[in-house]
């Protein structure tokens, strides 16, 4: 399959949405709304700090949405990019579409001079892990401190 990706524009915002609750279905949630997800995507998509990419076969609809995030960190003094969901449709999975997805997100954190792109996976998703660790991302605790992903809810 010959993957074309592109960077999600306002007229993108429809397929953008599509894919955000299919990957919200896919993960066996209810919320946010089909409306509720339209509405927070149109609003990240006027944020400058925000990209969604689009991924497709050749001639075919979007079966594919990467969602990135940048922010400055003191740690570099420059820009982190956060890939903060990706997501193809299970028709379209094992073509390469994921990969393309990916490697169009390293391009734009580069092109955006940052220092690291970095992100979570559920370490059950093999077939995730097998794609990021084979396209260069750590997944192992370095030293002795193994690091988790942290979060609570407000």
């Amino acid at each position: 399959m010959a993957a074309r990706v592109w960077l999600a524009g306002e007229e993108d915002a429809a397929s953008v949405t599509r894919l955000m609750v299919g990957f919200r279905d896919h993960l066996g949630s209810t919320a946010p709304t089909d409306e509720g997800m339209g509405a927070t995507v149109e609003e990240l998509m006027r944020d400058p700090a925000t990209e969604f990419l689009l991924g497709a076969a050749d001639g075919e609809p979007p079966a594919g949405v990467c969602q990135l995030r940048y922010r400055l960190t003191v740690w570099t003094g420059a820009c982190d990019c956060w890939l903060e969901d990706l997501f193809v449709e299970a028709g379209a999975r094992g073509a390469g579409l994921g990969r393309a997805l990916v490697e169009a997100a390293i391009e734009r954190a580069r092109a955006r001079e940052c220092k690291r792109i970095d992100l979570d996976v559920n370490e059950d998703n093999s077939g995730a892990l097998a794609l990021y660790r084979d396209m260069g991302f750590s997944t192992e605790p370095k030293g002795e401190v193994r690091t988790l992903y942290a979060m609570r809810r407000l």
